[in-house]
């Protein structure tokens, strides 16, 4: 199948047309599966983002801002929705190319670009909604003024993407900034863009105008970093390290820029002893393994609950009975790692291209080295290797990781801290809610927190003490473009999704009018102020 997978050849994405970069630099694209070159993608260098910031003012004020910026959100919602019917009609070949560049398993890919189809329309009706709500008016204490609020395009926009989800995580930021009225510089990650290109031919086919969407693929500091830093951009979105969110950031700062930025997580799953095993098994598994293990909020800190067996010694006629804990593991700990480890050998791992794949290899080698040296680490720290830790025996090439599940850890580990990006599940235990709250917000992320409990009261509790901008609850990982999706702590702010993404892209103007006839006279009257 992927043999008959051709790889489209294409060039920066600026005006409206392909162009070859400056420095006509490119970058190969290598296949995480076999760990062969299928392709490459054009590499911009900061001559191309002048370029394409260039292009995007003017698509902000060409005919006099008629045709984008001022145009009404009826307009730009027409040009969403047919993005939207060449994403589904092109929905198997992006599929499979997204599978092709990332390693995630085609089941997960098509989901993906059903999911890019519906952002669009779903920002298309936003985009509508926008007509209603100009010159919304405020009711103020004084008769002699009116108020009203306008909603304008925040301006030219820098989005910067990872490769994890690569057309779904630009479409979260591409489709509400182009609601809004912005004109947009896409810069998805150098590790996965093919199916970013494929937008950008998306784009010219529908007659999106020109400038209004550039995309320029590229390494970070050559590309990435000239778009954030530029001084004719005015606003940086941007999704993927903490490192590098921190130095967009700075960048920032230095022309006060406002910038979102969402950068990751370790997000928990706590298991209560009342839950059904099964179910619970497979939140778990998903909630970590899903697309191989590379997602930000990926639930990877399991903390499952742990009830001490309890048993008194023997009498003694000159003492009284006295409290020995004869043994430590809990019925629903021991019971339910063990299911979890069961379930992780029934996990298909193999081309993503084959039928039933549900665990595909990381995207490159340097991420595939980071893992397992991750889980050495952890090795060489005190903890235990449930399962996995190792290259799957029956593939001898490619960047495959087992599912891996680490227990006997403690807080003070680096599994337990940092975010390893791979299919890596470490466990803690817990006694009481208030451990397993303690636990559970012991990290400098706050990006998701999950909760899977029989007891919905309890689901509450932990839901409002949870340090984190997502709580799951008897699940782990849904995404809708409905709901606001972000974090707080290291997992950065602002929040994609929902009418929270659209307003990432606006500004608002106050307009108050003085309505009466007679002078203000602050001179003369200065009881009047």
């Amino acid at each position: 199948m992927a043999a008959t997978t051709q790889i489209p050849c294409r060039q920066l994405f600026i005006n409206g047309e392909w162009r070859e970069p400056i420095k006509k630099k490119r970058i190969p694209i290598i296949n995480p599966t076999t760990e062969e070159i299928i392709g490459d993608i054009p590499a911009a260098t900061p001559e191309d983002v002048d370029v394409a910031v260039e292009a995007a003012r003017k698509a902000l004020v060409r005919n006099g801002g008629k045709d984008w910026s001022a145009a009404s959100g009826a307009h730009r919602a027409k040009y969403l929705r047919a993005i939207a019917a060449k994403i589904t009609e092109r929905k198997s070949q992006l599929a499979k190319l997204e599978s092709l560049d990332s390693g995630k398993p085609l089941d997960e890919t098509v989901w993906d670009i059903d999911d890019v189809a519906g952002c669009f329309e779903y920002y298309a009706d936003l985009a509508e909604g926008l007509d209603k709500k100009q010159k919304s008016p405020i009711t103020l204490p004084m008769e002699t003024f009116k108020c009203h609020v306008l909603r304008e395009p925040i301006g030219v926009v820098g989005l910067i993407t990872p490769w994890n989800y690569p057309l779904l995580m630009a479409t979260w930021k591409v489709a509400p900034a182009l609601a809004a009225g912005c004109a947009a510089i896409l810069k998805p990650s150098e590790l996965a863009s093919i199916t970013c290109l494929e937008l950008a031919d998306v784009c010219k086919e529908v007659g999106l105008p020109p400038g209004v969407l550039n995309i320029l693929t590229g390494y970070g500091a050559e590309a990435g970093a000239p778009l954030s830093s530029h001084p004719h951009v005015d606003k940086v979105a941007f999704t993927g390290s903490n490192a590098t969110g921190s130095k967009i950031m700075t960048a920032a700062a230095q022309v006060v820029k406002p910038v979102s930025l969402e950068l990751g997580g370790k997000s928990p799953i706590v298991v209560f002893e009342d839950v059904d095993l099964d179910k619970a098994a497979e939140w778990t598994l998903f909630g970590c393994f899903w697309t191989n293990g590379q997602i930000c909020s990926a639930t990877s800190r399991l903390i499952v609950h742990c009830i001490l067996k309890l048993s008194l010694s023997p009498s003694s006629s000159s003492l009284p009975p006295y409290v020995v804990i004869k043994d430590i593991s809990s019925f629903i700990a021991a019971k339910f790692l063990d299911k979890l480890v069961q379930c992780c050998k029934n996990i298909k791992i193999s081309d993503p291209l084959e039928e039933g794949c549900r665990l595909g290899p990381v995207v490159s080698s340097g991420q595939y080295e980071k893992i397992l040296k991750f889980i050495a680490t952890a090795k060489s720290e005190g903890a235990s290797i449930l399962c996995g830790g190792e290259r799957p025996r029956h593939l001898k090439k490619g960047y495959f990781v087992e599912p891996t599940i680490i227990s006997d850890v403690t807080t003070s580990m680096q599994i337990w801290k940092e975010e390893v990006f791979g299919p890596v599940l470490c466990v803690k235990t817990f006694a009481n809610e208030e451990e397993a709250i303690e636990l559970a917000n012991d990290s400098q992320y706050a990006l998701g927190s999950a909760v899977l409990s029989n007891d919905l009261d309890r689901c509450d509790r932990m839901s409002r003490a949870f340090h984190s901008g997502i709580v799951w609850v008897n699940c782990s990982q849904p995404c809708f473009s409905q709901a606001p999706w972000g974090g707080k702590k290291r997992s950065g702010f602002g929040r994609d999704l929902g009418e929270w993404g659209l307003e990432n892209y606006i500004n608002v103007k106050q307009v108050t009018q003085y309505t009466s006839n007679e002078p203000w006279g602050w001179y003369q009257s200065p009881s009047k102020l």
